[in-house]
Parts: structure tokens; sequence; C-alpha cells
């Protein structure tokens, strides 16, 4: 792995993630296309619980503490339990921005970590490695999603129009 690239790739996909959520509306911020989905300030909080208390934490244990069991996490549950939708649209991304910054800080510091260190998951063994590629690809999966609710949002906002013309989404 070309860690150096993939911390590069990990600054600039929270970049991404401003650059789809700073300056939208507060309505278009709690937006949810339909009670089942998730909003824009769903999805940054969920990313700012992710970094603070999943990936970061689980590759500590996994790296740093060899048979201890993993903190619980829930989040699916947090969405609802932690009220995301009411919370503060600039404060979560600001939260978010500088939890990013604290990872990179804390993977910065490793010192030649052991990527096949493997922890033994309910589901499997996962390695080290794994939940890093896994942190990386995170990003990806939930810029994807805030896409496609900026397109649900605006495709909405312009009914009865619609925006075939653009091309197939």
């Amino acid at each position: 792995m070309d860690m150096d690239r993939l911390l590069s790739q990990m600054i600039e996909d929270a970049a991404r993630v401003r650059a789809l959520v700073q300056g939208i509306s507060d309505q278009q911020a709690r937006w949810k296309p339909d009670p089942d989905s998730w909003s824009i300030l769903e999805v940054v909080n969920h990313l700012l619980d992710e970094e603070r208390e999943d990936f970061r934490v689980r590759l500590d244990y996994t790296l740093h503490r060899p048979g201890e069991p993993w903190p619980p996490i829930d989040p699916a549950g947090w969405v609802t339990e932690r009220e995301y939708n009411q919370q503060d649209p600039d404060a979560s991304l600001a939260q978010y921005l500088s939890e990013r910054e604290s990872s990179i800080a804390w993977l910065r510091g490793l010192f030649a970590p052991d990527w096949d260190t493997t922890f033994e998951a309910p589901w499997g063994p996962i390695t080290a490695g794994d939940i890093f590629a896994s942190w990386v690809a995170h990003d990806l999966l939930h810029m994807r999603q805030l896409l496609e609710l900026h397109w649900a949002y605006i495709t909405a906002e312009l009914e009865p129009y619609k925006p075939d013309y653009a091309g197939e989404w």
C-alpha cells in the first residue's frame, strides 16, 4: 500500500465531502427523498461518528490491543438515537473535518504498522489492512450517496419538469 497516496486520498475526500455539503440550505441538508433514506445531514453525522468511533478506534485495537474486543458501535441506530437530522449542519461538518484531521495525524504517527494483524470479528477474520482499505473506500460510498441526494433534491425541485435531456442518471 502506498500510505502517502492513500492519506492524500483521505484528505482530498474530506475536501470533496465539504464541497458537496457546504453552502446548501438548511432545508436541503435535512431533506430526505423518502422516510427510509438518509438526509445529507445524516450522512455527515454518520461520517463524523464513523471517523471517531469506528475506523480509527477499531484499527487502533487491531494494531495495538490484540485480543481485546472492539468497542460496540451502532451506525444505523445512531441516526435516530443521536438525532442526526436535528444537529447543526455547519457544526456537524466542522466536527467531521476536525476528526478527519485527527485521523490523518494519528495515521501518520503509526510506526511500521503490520497490516496483516488480524482481528477475529463475529463475521470472520479481518486484517488491519482490510480495516484501513474499508476506511478509504467508505468515503467514496458516502460521496456517491451525497451526489444521489443532490440529484434527488434537484429533480424534486424541478418538478413538473424533468432533467432527462441532461443525460441518464
